[in-house]
C-alpha cells in the first residue's frame, strides 16, 4: 500500500494543499477569518445556493427519466438490449465538454431547436439540467437496473398471490431490497452534478455558476485564491460526507441482499402496458441521448455551403484556427491518445496495488484509505490542477514543463475506476489457492503472477479501459497543465468554442465527434470484455 499512498500524498494532498495553503497563508500566519468572509459574500452564497437545487433538480430529473429505463433494462428481453446497453453507457465516458457541445448543437444559437422554431435554451438552466441527465442517465440504469436484474421476481410475485396489489408487492418487497442501490445511484449522481464544470461553463453562460466554476473563475480568471481556497474546502467537505455515505450504502449492498442469475429474470414485455413502457423507454433514449450526439455528428459536417468534410480538413492546419492554436488542432488527438495511454499503465499500475492491498487486509484504516481513493471523483479538478502548477515547481519535483504532469493528472481520476472495477474480482479469489501456491514455495510476485492475474485478467481489462476512456475526457485539470503546443481534445474543444466564427464552432464540432468516437469505441469493447452481467460500473 506504500506506493499507491505516496501516489496519492505527493499528486493529489499535496497540490491540493498547497493551493489552500497559499489561498489562506499571509506572510506566514493563516488567515482563517478569511473563511467566514468568503462564507458571507452574497454572491458567493447564490454560487453555494446554485449548486445544491441544480444538484438536487438534475438528481431528481434523472431518477424519475431513468427508473423506468432500470426496469426495462433488468426485467425485460427485447432485440438489441445489450447494443443499446452500450449506447445509454456513452455519454457517461464522454468527456464534460463533448456532453455540453452536443446540446450546444442542439439547444444553442444556431442549433436544431433554433432553426426549427426559433428557441433557444442555451444559457439557461433547463440546458444544464438536461445536459446532467444525458450524462448521468446511465448511472441509474446500471447501478439500480443491475442489481432489479439480479433479484428474484418470485419474491413479489408470492407477495401478489398473497393478496397484494402490484403496487403494494413492488413498495413491501422490491423497494426495499433495491434501497441500497437506489441510495448509491442518488449520491452518485448528487456528486456528479454538485461538482459539475464542463457542462455548466459551455450552457450556463456568465449567469449560472456552480462551487466548481466559480473557483475557475476565482483562480484562473481573477486570481483570488484566497476566495479560491475557501471553495475549495466547501466542496472538499460535501464530498467528503456524500462519499461517506456512498461507502454506507456500498456496504450495506454487499451483505444485506440474495441475488440470483440476471439471465433468468427477465422476459419479453407482456401486455400493452409493458409494450408500452418498453417504447416510452425507447423514446426517452431516442431524444435524451441519440438526438443530442446525432446533431453533434451533423453540425460537425454542417459547412459554409451545405454538408461537407470542410471542418474535418480544417483540423489539419492551425491556421484555420484563426489563432487559436501553436499547433494543428487535429495534433490534439494524438496527444490525448498518447497522454491516455500513459495515464491508463500509471492507473493500472497505483489502482492494481491500491486493490490488492485492500484485499489482503481490513479494518478502519484501511476502510478510510479506499474511501480516500474516491476523493479525485469529487474534489475539484480545477484545484488539483492549478495545484500542480504551484507545488510541483521545485527541485526534486520540478515538473511544470514536463509533458508527464497531465498524464499524472489524468490518472488520479482514472485511479478509482481500477480500484472499484478490480477489488470485488480480488476479493472473490479463494485465499486458498494463494496459501497453496505459498506452500509450494512460489514467492509473492509469482504468486499474482500465476494464481491472480489469470483469474483477474479480464477485469484488469476492463479497468483498463475505463481508465483509458475517463483519463481521454479528463478537462478541469489538463485546462490548466496542458502546453499550448500540445492540447488534448477537450482543451482544444473548448478553445474553439470560446472564439466566434463559423470555422470554429465546426471544428469544435468535428473534434467533438472523433472524442465520442473514440470513447464509443473504448466502451463497446468494455462490453464485450465484462466479467459479470450485473450491469454495475
Amino acid at each position: 500500500m506504500a506506493l499507491p499512498a505516496a501516489f496519492f500524498a505527493l499528486f493529489f494532498a499535496y497540490p491540493v494543499a498547497a493551493i489552500v495553503g497559499r489561498g489562506l497563508r499571509v506572510d506566514g500566519a493563516w488567515r482563517l477569518g478569511r473563511i467566514g468572509e468568503v462564507l458571507s459574500d452574497p454572491a458567493v452564497l447564490d454560487v453555494l445556493w446554485f449548486t445544491t437545487w441544480q444538484a438536487v433538480a438534475s438528481t431528481a430529473l434523472t431518477l424519475a427519466l431513468a427508473l423506468p429505463g432500470a426496469y426495462v433494462f433488468a426485467r425485460f428481453a427485447f432485440p438489441g438490449k445489450e447494443l443499446l446497453r452500450a449506447v445509454v453507457t456513452v455519454p457517461f465516458v464522454l468527456p464534460t465538454v463533448v456532453a455540453g457541445s452536443a446540446f450546444l448543437a442542439l439547444l444553442g444559437r444556431g442549433g436544431l431547436l433554433d432553426e426549427l422554431w426559433g428557441v433557444r435554451l442555451d444559457t439557461t438552466v433547463w440546458a444544464i439540467l438536461l445536459a446532467h441527465v444525458f450524462f448521468n442517465y446511465a448511472v441509474v440504469i446500471r447501478t439500480v437496473g443491475g442489481l432489479w436484474a439480479q433479484l428474484d421476481p418470485r419474491q413479489e410475485e408470492a407477495a401478489r398471490v398473497l393478496g397484494a396489489s402490484r403496487f403494494a408487492a413492488w413498495r413491501r418487497v422490491t423497494l426495499p431490497a433495491l434501497a441500497p442501490a437506489l441510495a448509491a445511484a442518488t449520491l452518485m449522481v448528487f456528486l456528479f452534478t454538485f461538482t459539475s464544470f464542463g457542462v455548466v461553463q459551455i450552457l450556463g453562460g456568465p449567469g449560472y455558476a456552480t462551487l466548481e466554476v466559480e473557483i475557475y473563475r476565482q483562480t484562473a480568471q481573477l486570481l483570488d485564491l484566497p476566495t479560491a481556497a475557501v471553495l475549495t474546502l466547501v466542496q472538499f467537505a460535501a464530498v467528503i460526507v456524500l462519499l461517506a455515505l456512498h461507502g454506507a450504502t456500498v456496504r450495506r449492498r454487499e451483505t444485506a441482499l440474495r441475488l440470483v442469475d440476471a439471465s433468468r429474470t427477465a422476459h419479453r414485455p407482456r401486455g400493452v402496458a409493458q409494450w408500452a413502457l418498453l417504447y416510452a423507454v425507447l423514446a426517452v433514449v431516442a431524444l435524451l441521448i441519440l438526438l443530442p450526439l446525432g446533431v453533434l455528428v451533423e453540425r460537425s459536417f454542417a459547412g459554409p455551403d451545405g454538408h461537407s468534410t470542410v471542418f474535418y480538413e480544417a483540423l489539419g492546419s492551425a491556421a484555420a484556427g484563426g489563432g487559436t492554436f501553436v499547433v494543428a488542432p487535429l495534433e490534439a488527438l494524438g496527444n490525448s491518445l498518447r497522454y491516455a495511454a500513459v495515464a491508463t499503465v500509471i492507473a493500472l499500475v497505483i489502482g492494481g496495488l491500491a486493490a490488492a492491498a485492500l484485499t489482503r487486509r481490513a479494518g478502519r484504516l484501511v476502510r478510510g484509505f479506499d474511501a480516500l481513493l474516491m476523493l479525485p471523483l469529487g474534489v475539484s479538478a480545477v484545484t488539483v490542477g492549478f495545484g500542480f502548477l504551484i507545488a510541483l515547481d521545485e527541485p526534486p519535483l520540478d515538473l511544470r514543463s514536463s509533458w508527464l504532469l497531465v498524464p499524472l493528472a489524468q490518472a488520479l481520476v482514472g485511479v478509482p475506476f481500477v480500484v472499484r472495477t478490480m477489488l470485488p474480482v480480488l476479493r472473490a479469489v479463494d485465499e486458498r489457492l494463494r496459501e497453496a501456491a505459498t506452500v509450494l514455495g512460489a514467492s509473492p510476485l509469482r504468486v499474482w503472477r500465476e494464481v491472480d492475474l489469470p483469474l483477474v485478467r479480464r477485469a484488469l481489462l476492463i479497468a483498463a479501459g475505463f481508465a483509458f476512456a475517463v483519463s481521454l475526457g479528463e478537462f478541469g485539470a489538463t485546462v490548466f497543465i496542458a502546453r499550448p503546443d500540445s492540447p488534448t481534445l477537450p482543451v482544444a474543444v473548448a478553445r474553439l468554442l470560446g472564439r466566434a466564427g463559423e470555422m470554429n464552432y465546426g471544428q469544435a464540432m468535428a473534434l467533438s465527434t472523433l472524442l465520442m468516437l473514440v470513447c464509443a469505441g473504448a466502451l463497446l469493447a468494455l462490453e464485450r470484455l465484462r466479467v459479470d452481467r450485473s450491469g454495475e460500473f
